[in-house]
């Protein structure tokens, strides 16, 4: 009752204007601690309340109504996701475009182009094989036939320019498209799409596997076997493919593990050294469009690429970051996001000498800076959360939701946001919570991980800023996700401003 009665008062005396309506960093009314519900899951689940950071605020009032371990320093998965991109919006604008350029400093002679094709990457996240192909197609449509000098794959507006090279593995699935290091040039995402097909047989040579896009002089074999398991856990029995080079200069690819009987399905890989998957792929391409190609394909050293006199032929723009922004988001792009966060110190002021990654950084904490957000704590390392070393605490994460709920793109970075039990990382989660069509969560999961970010809404349209990280080594998916969802649904069910929560 006496927390009612405070909240009762000031309201009163707002409403006489006797006091001016609570702002930011005002003195906040008494806080809960974690709902009954949570703390009775996290029992059941052997998770220790310590486990747990946690934070909602009213956006009406800023008020905090729910405050746990809010300033530990905690793994965040892909809900830090929600810092990159909000920054990648007020620094960058939502119209930005990645692009990628094919330039010369050749001539053309009867069709013929006298130097060196250079594939300059700045940052397209879009960069696919069609829009390659449409490149060259464009080169065709100046009159270029033939190819006299090299490919130079340019990378180097990111620092180092292969970021990927030297770095162990994140987990144990490297080949797939989450796990892929970008770098200025991400062609196609250096990825493969493999559609499996198998009938009744009993033996590998009943698996059929398509691959797209065409890559000149690559093919793809299956050493894989044969099981009786549900199609739709098929990846259950998947292995890591190998690659060989015969003596005619073909690459095998060639398929390990077990494959269901009667069973289709479809993956995309990354498995092939990223020059010889851009040579293979620019040599099917330019043959397909009619031309031909002399040289060799190799990575661009200083001198290929002055800082002037090579001449435009063709370029490709990404989509605006408004747009592609729902795929950091809603889907949880990890490369995408690595993209922005290295485009954000590759553009930014900062010493040009330094790393990308680390100017990347420097620009996300300049911004926090700019908005009175204290980093302590945060540790940041490529902006996506998939890492075991990035850090932030509830309260700073919070902060970062309330700036962008207040920021000019706040609409873009709304529609970005997975829809409770709608789309995204929310698609079948909570769907019988007052939460439903209503809130905009990000999610969060990696190895001993789970997280929510987000702006949830209750009945009465009033909007609450949640954010909640368990780091324990059970909170796997399955234990995990009904915690968070039960903090979310209890948020949901707040009464509103002016009434204690019980």
């Amino acid at each position: 009752m006496l927390r009612f009665r405070v909240l009762a008062s000031s309201a009163l005396l707002i409403l006489s204007g006797c006091v001016s309506p609570p702002m930011l960093e005002v003195a906040r009314p008494v806080t809960a601690g974690l709902p009954a519900s949570v703390i009775s899951l996290l029992a059941a689940a052997n998770i220790p309340a310590a486990a747990v950071g946690a934070v909602v605020i009213r956006s009406a009032d800023d008020a905090t109504i729910l405050a746990h371990r809010a300033d530990a320093s905690m793994q965040p998965a892909s809900t830090l996701k929600v810092l990159t991109s909000i920054v990648g919006l007020e620094k960058l604008g939502p119209t930005y475009r990645g692009r990628a350029e094919l330039r010369t400093s050749g001539e053309v002679v009867n069709g013929a182009l006298q130097g060196d094709l250079v594939l300059r990457g700045l940052g397209d996240p879009d960069l696919d094989w069609e829009a390659l192909q449409r490149m060259l197609q464009s080169l065709r449509h100046k009159g270029i036939t033939e190819l006299k000098g090299d490919l130079v794959l340019d990378r180097q507006w990111f620092q180092p320019s292969r970021p990927d090279i030297g770095v162990p593995p994140f987990d144990e699935t490297p080949e797939f498209r989450y796990n892929v290091i970008p770098d200025a040039l991400l062609l196609n995402t250096n990825l493969l799409q493999l559609d499996f097909e198998s009938g009744d047989q009993t033996n590998a040579a009943g698996i059929r596997v398509g691959m797209s896009p065409a890559l000149d002089r690559v093919t793809v074999v299956s050493n894989m076997t044969f099981v009786d398991r549900a199609c739709e856990k098929w990846e259950d029995c998947w292995k890591l493919p190998t690659v060989s080079r015969t003596d005619d200069d073909v690459i095998r690819i060639t398929l390990q593990g077990e494959f269901p009987r009667k069973c289709t399905a479809s993956t995309r890989i990354s498995i092939l050294d990223r020059v010889d998957f851009a040579d293979r792929l620019f040599r099917a391409l330019w043959r397909n469009v009619g031309g031909t190609f002399s040289g060799i394909t190799r990575e661009a050293a200083a001198s290929d690429v002055p800082a002037t006199g090579l001449r435009l032929l063709a370029q490709h723009q990404s989509r605006t970051l408004a747009e592609f922004t729902r795929d950091i988001n809603k889907r949880s792009d990890n490369p995408i996001t690595r993209v922005l966060f290295l485009s954000l110190g590759a553009l930014s002021a900062i010493d040009t000498s330094l790393p990308t990654a680390l100017r990347g950084e420097q620009a996300v904490r300049a911004w926090l800076q700019e908005r009175n957000i204290d980093d302590t704590g945060l540790v940041l390392e490529n902006g996506s959360g998939l890492s075991r070393t990035e850090r932030i605490r509830p309260s700073q994460l919070a902060a970062v939701l309330k700036a962008a709920q207040r920021s000019n793109w706040a609409p873009e970075f709304m529609a970005s946001l997975p829809i409770v039990a709608v789309d995204g990382g929310m698609q079948n989660r909570l769907r019988n919570s007052p939460a439903a069509s209503r809130s905009r969560i990000k999610t969060g999961s990696l190895r001993d991980v789970a997280a929510v970010a987000g702006f949830v809404e209750n009945a009465k349209n009033q909007s609450f800023i949640v954010v909640a990280m368990i780091n324990h080594p059970l909170a796997t998916g399955a234990v995990a996700r009904p915690i968070l969802d039960a903090l979310l649904d209890w948020v949901a069910r707040q009464p509103g401003a002016g009434v204690a929560a019980k």
